[in-house]
């Protein structure tokens, strides 16, 4: 299962990474992506990437801030996330499902099998 890391409080303008890690499996390629949840909105779509991480997919409110993308590790993903706001304020987290596809990442949340705990990310001054 996915597993967050990095969250936390930062000022206005600030970055913050975050890192999800597909824990206990090994064997099987993941494509991962991050999503966020505040009380107004249910698992709004961060970034998503390919298991190849080729193919990557940004949220509009990320876009041009944020960058999605895999580390050396296998199955582990970061999320660097720059010019925070406080509307960036949510609780932000990793998903992932088993895929054999290249060059093909799923924005939809409903398309992933595994989640993460989450971590909050406070953007305050």
């Amino acid at each position: 299962h996915p597993v967050e890391s990095g969250g936390g409080l930062v000022q206005p303008g600030g970055s913050l990474r975050l890192s999800c890690t597909i824990s206990g499996e090994t064997n099987s390629n993941y494509a991962m992506a991050w999503f966020r949840q505040t009380p107004e909105k249910w698992r709004d779509l961060v970034a998503a990437i390919s298991w190849s991480g080729d193919r990557t997919d940004v949220g509009d409110s990320a876009k041009g801030r944020f960058t999605i993308s895999r580390a050396s590790a296998r199955n582990t993903v970061t999320l660097d996330m720059m010019d925070l706001r406080s509307e960036d304020t949510a609780i932000y987290y990793c998903a992932a499902r088993p895929s054999v596809l290249t060059g093909v990442a799923y924005p939809d949340a409903t398309s992933y099998a595994y989640w993460g705990r989450g971590t909050h990310v406070t953007v305050s001054a």
